[in-house]
């Protein structure tokens, strides 16, 4: 069982920036691929950035290209994701995820393990 607890969000201003952290069990965190999602009022969960088990491959939904930057650190079991230049379309809980496999993945379906989320807030 891997178990994920997010952290770092919070209240920010447009164009601010807030690095939300996730922490992994140890004994699994090396052999999953990580992922971020988030969830706004009233819609559905959508995919936001994903790296791979090795760290060497990354991908970004277009909404968040050239802003949101996804990044794991083997040493402390962690995956991050720093956020810059934050819109108040950026506001949703956000949730890490752990999937099972060496590619990376875009889809909820294609992840095992889920974080709690937490609460990401931009305002105007």
């Amino acid at each position: 069982q891997v178990q994920l607890v997010e952290s770092g969000g919070g209240l920010v201003q447009a164009g601010g920036s807030l690095r939300l952290s996730c922490a992994a069990s140890e004994r699994f965190f090396s052999s999953y691929g990580m992922g971020w999602f988030r969830r706004a009022p009233g819609k559905e969960r959508e995919f936001v950035a994903a790296i791979s088990r090795s760290g060497t491959i990354e991908y970004y939904v277009d909404a968040v290209k050239g802003r949101f930057t996804v990044s794991r650190d083997t040493a402390k079991n962690t995956v991050y994701l720093q956020m810059n230049s934050l819109k108040p379309e950026d506001t949703a809980v956000y949730y890490c995820a752990a999937a099972d496999t060496a590619q990376i993945a875009t889809r909820t379906y294609e992840y095992d393990y889920w974080g709690q989320g937490t609460q990401v807030t931009v305002s105007s």
